[in-house]
């Protein structure tokens, strides 16, 4: 390389910034944090997990989490359960109410999304969403691609 491009994280920090400020705006109207979001996409996709699993799965320390999860638990957004095997270990699982809001966050983040994403001829687009997809799917591994899809992948 003769140093003609960007670093990846140069072009991509900048772009990820503001998709990040994009999605603010859409998640305070859905009463929902980052975090909140996060875990709800993880469920989504594997409805039931331990707090532990699901923990590692979006990249936060299980006492971090717990917080998030009494504040979607207090608002119905998804339900723990002792894991009958394990008294120390509970089971979160999505509700029908937390897909609901999270299926809406993500449609109208995706929306706006559109609107970035207009920029590229649809050739482009298209390439650029595959080429996403498989540098995520190589750097995460497949168990934490499990979790992350549907999220931005933003850390939150």
């Amino acid at each position: 390389m003769d140093g003609r491009r960007p670093d990846l994280a140069a072009m991509i920090a900048p772009l990820q910034q503001a998709l990040v400020a994009a999605e603010l705006p859409v998640l305070r109207a859905h009463e929902l944090s980052m975090w909140g979001y996060v875990v709800l996409s993880a469920l989504d996709n594997q409805p039931v997990r331990t707090q532990a699993a699901l923990a590692e799965v979006i990249g936060a320390d299980k006492s971090r989490i717990i917080g998030v999860l009494d504040e979607l638990e207090g608002d119905g957004l998804l339900e723990r359960t002792r894991d009958p095997a394990d008294r120390r270990a509970r089971f979160v699982a999505i509700t029908d109410e937390g897909r609901r809001r999270r299926r809406a966050v993500q449609a109208e983040v995706q929306r706006n999304e559109e609107r970035v994403l207009a920029h590229l001829p649809p050739a482009d687009r298209e390439a650029f969403l595959r080429s996403l997809e498989v540098l995520a799917a190589e750097i995460t591994g497949p168990a934490t691609r499990a979790g992350r899809a549907g999220t931005s992948g933003t850390g939150r």
